[in-house]
C-alpha cells in the first residue's frame, strides 16, 4: 500500500483518533473509506450533472424529440 502525508486540522485530528468507535482498524483504513465515498459523491454528482445537461437538449430540440417517438411507436409500454 501507498503512503501520503496530509495535514488535518485538530477537529479533524481528534475525529480520525475515534476510528474504533466507528468500527475501523485504524486510523488509514477510516480515512480510505472516507476518500472512496467522497469519489463516489463526486462521480454521482458528474453523472447527474451530465444527465441533467442531455436534458436539457432533448427538452430543447424538437426534432429530436419527434424522433424518439417515432422510433418508440410500436414497442410496448
Amino acid at each position: 500500500m501507498l503512503q501520503a502525508k496530509f495535514n488535518v486540522d485538530e477537529a479533524q485530528s481528534r475525529f480520525l483518533n475515534n476510528y474504533k468507535k466507528y468500527g475501523f482498524k485504524d486510523k488509514s483504513a477510516m480515512l480510505r473509506k472516507a476518500i472512496d465515498r467522497f469519489k463516489n459523491e463526486i462521480e454521482r454528482e458528474s453523472l447527474r450533472k451530465s444527465a441533467d445537461l442531455y436534458s436539457e437538449l432533448y427538452s430543447g430540440d424538437h426534432e429530436l424529440s419527434e424522433l424518439t417517438e417515432t422510433a418508440l411507436n410500436g414497442w410496448p409500454e
